[in-house]
């Protein structure tokens, strides 16, 4: 009998599409291959529209090129950001990571229930991370970067050692040669390192965008020139949408040598032209300048001017007599063309949105723009104190929840609460700030939840950058800047229910979201071996092959082990997780079903049909469960292909 299987795995998770055949697929275990990636969907257009650029599976250059038109000569000099270390910035891209995030349930608050993310770790490797699980999922990103003026905190510039990196500079590993530093201006490469450092990680967080999604990018002086121009290759030219300068200060300083800077930047740029930013509300300000002076029955309005900037000469299609209906008069244009044409004239006299002067006698109407019909007000470029916060109010939003200044110059609250209001639309929306310091952009976001009872989530990264001795920061207890980002979070929300009428009446009238999960960049709970180490050495390959026959980690928690598959099989953290009993052995649903994992050491043959018997679209066992039983395996499959064959459906069978 067939049954309809009405569950949809989500975006980004769905299946595989491999067949079953007599031996189960295997998880990858890295994060997705950003190159390959986009070299298939290349492949796939130029398959479609330019074949005779294929040879053998393989896109020819040379002829692509020719079929495009294009010749380019070997050492032909480009217009473009060059810098030592690119080339090597592209390499590290494109090399997969096989860290994990695990969870820290003593650290969060509602972590089963909430969709709010931190996580602790080197955001290039986190970034590489979310690939599958986030892509084209975030709506806005908002990163306040080291500025690069020779004290912020910049990150290593040896980008293959990564994850060993982090791990040594976290004490997890031997930190010999491996180590975080500044980038004073004495050190050579001075921008050529911070670009190294920008560059992978804003080229992955393009990845993890919307179509209709923006990042806005907190800068000063030193960098803004780069950084708009890396931006440009990153982004596309043709995606700038604004350099906002924002007023951080209001009140000039006389030590400055030269010039007091009262301003920062704010680079703007969409991930295509789907994105448009959202206009702001009306203000009696605006609304003033309405009136009603012949009785409009429509309500009150303001003029338009009826002349084109563009001279006669420039738009002569906009070019014709001119003829006031009240007195007869016909005038011609001069110095202007008119700035609509003859027919949208012609409409605007018919439904009475011509304004001819108090006494009708005026020889160049006004075009009347009601209010009842006007839209908001467009942003712009220029976000004054009053407006966007100051930096004096950033250390006043931290301090009036952890007191004693233990973070220097956080960005005020406001500042980022304006850029939600500009480039978040859907309630539901995800934002990502992958240098998250104290978190200002996560009590944003809760705050703008707040106001409109919305039920945007958020991703906070942030590396656990260790509070000096003699710091505000450990005086109060604070070991790292990302313990710093966990207690404000915390706060924020403790804070929020205490203001609220309870808890649980403010978030089931709300939709609320307020708690967080904690999660830690750490090594993958699986052995994965590269096939590497030993290769020149038989017994060190032996001793590898061992490895990889039991390769988990014998320390991974069940809680560890599902959110790392969640993560590698593409399904974002705010993935609901339920236990459910199959032949009394516990098994982990997902998204209702979507996908199984049964992370059990000892697989039966009743086990793998209590799995089929559930109608999931993909399980997903652990390899050590089949104790290197190839017949339980290939039954299984089996199994799998027989139940989804009678529901004329597809189980994608994996192990890990």
């Amino acid at each position: 009998m067939k049954t309809e299987n009405k569950r949809t795995p989500i975006e980004g998770a769905a299946r595989d599409g491999e067949a079953a055949s007599r031996a189960p697929a295997k998880l990858v275990l890295a994060s997705a291959d950003v190159a390959e990636g986009k070299r298939t969907v290349l492949r796939n257009f130029i398959a479609q529209t330019l074949p005779e650029c294929l040879t053998e599976g393989r896109i020819d250059f040379d002829q692509l090129k020719r079929a495009l038109g294009e010749w380019v000569e070997a050492g032909q000099e480009r217009f473009g950001l060059v810098w030592p270390g690119k080339a090597a910035c592209m390499r590290i891209i494109q090399q997969p990571s096989i860290a994990t995030l695990k969870p820290k349930r003593t650290e969060s608050i509602d972590f089963d229930t909430t969709g709010n993310v931190f996580i602790e770790g080197d955001n290039l490797e986190v970034l590489k991370l979310l690939q599958k699980a986030y892509f084209g999922r975030i709506k806005m990103i908002y990163i306040d970067p080291p500025y690069n003026t020779g004290q912020e905190f910049i990150y290593p510039d040896k980008y293959a050692e990564t994850l060993e990196t982090y791990l040594a500079y976290t004490g997890q590993a031997d930190a010999e040669g491996r180590r975080f530093s500044t980038n004073t201006d004495t050190v050579g490469r001075y921008h050529s390192n911070w670009l190294n450092m920008m560059f992978p990680r804003l080229y992955l967080a393009r990845n993890l965008l919307r179509e209709d999604g923006a990042i806005f990018i907190s800068i000063d002086d030193h960098e803004l020139s780069r950084l708009r121009e890396l931006c440009d290759q990153i982004f596309g030219e043709e995606n700038f949408k604004a350099d906002i300068a924002w007023q951080k200060r209001y009140t000039r300083s006389n030590n400055t040598v030269d010039f007091t800077t009262v301003v920062e930047h704010i680079l703007v740029y969409a991930k295509s032209e789907a994105f448009e930013v959202n206009l702001l509300p009306r203000t009696e300000e605006a609304d003033a300048r309405y009136s009603n002076p012949d009785n409009d029955p429509r309500g009150v309005w303001k003029g338009a001017s009826f002349l084109n900037p563009a001279s006669p000469q420039d738009r002569p299609n906009l070019c014709y007599p001119l003829k006031n209906p009240n007195t007869g008069n016909v005038v011609h244009p001069t110095t202007n063309a008119w700035r609509r044409s003859k027919e949208a004239f012609d409409e605007l006299s018919a439904d009475k949105r011509l304004y001819w002067g108090p006494d009708g006698k005026l020889s160049v109407p006004s075009i009347k723009m009601f209010l009842s019909e006007a839209r908001g007000l467009t942003p712009t470029n220029f976000w004054a104190h009053d407006y966007a916060g100051h930096t004096d109010e950033g250390t006043r939003d931290l301090e009036e929840l952890i007191p004693g200044k233990v973070f220097n110059n956080p960005k005020p609250v406001q500042l980022i609460r304006r850029a939600i209001e500009h480039a978040c639309n859907d309630p539901g929306d995800i934002v990502l700030d992958f240098f998250a310091g104290s978190c200002a952009t996560a009590q944003a976001v809760i705050d703008a939840n707040m106001e409109d009872n919305g039920s945007r989530k958020f991703i906070m990264v942030q590396l656990p950058e260790p509070a000096e001795e003699s710091s505000n920061a450990a005086k109060a207890g604070f070991k790292t800047i990302a313990d710093i980002g966990k207690e404000r979070i915390r706060r924020v929300i403790k804070k929020v229910r205490k203001n609220s009428e309870g808890k649980l009446d403010l978030e089931q009238k709300t939709g609320a979201d307020l708690g967080f999960k904690v999660m830690n960049l750490d090594r993958s709970n699986f052995r994965i071996w590269d096939g590497t180490d030993g290769a020149a050495d038989t017994e060190s390959l032996a001793r590898q092959l061992e490895l990889h026959v039991d390769h988990l980690d014998n320390a991974s928690t069940p809680d560890d082990i599902i959110y790392e598959i969640l993560l590698k099989a593409g399904f974002p953290l705010f993935t609901k997780v339920e236990r459910i009993k199959l032949n009394g052995s516990e098994v982990f649903s997902i998204e209702k079903g979507a996908l199984l994992v049964c992370l059990e050491k000892e697989i039966t043959p009743e086990l793998i049909d209590a799995l089929a018997e559930a109608n999931p679209l993909q399980v997903i066992c652990l390899d050590e469960g089949f104790k290197g039983n190839d017949q339980l395996k290939a039954n299984a499959v089996q199994t799998f292909r027989a139940r989804a064959e009678a529901d004329e459906s597809e189980i994608v069978f994996k192990t890990v």
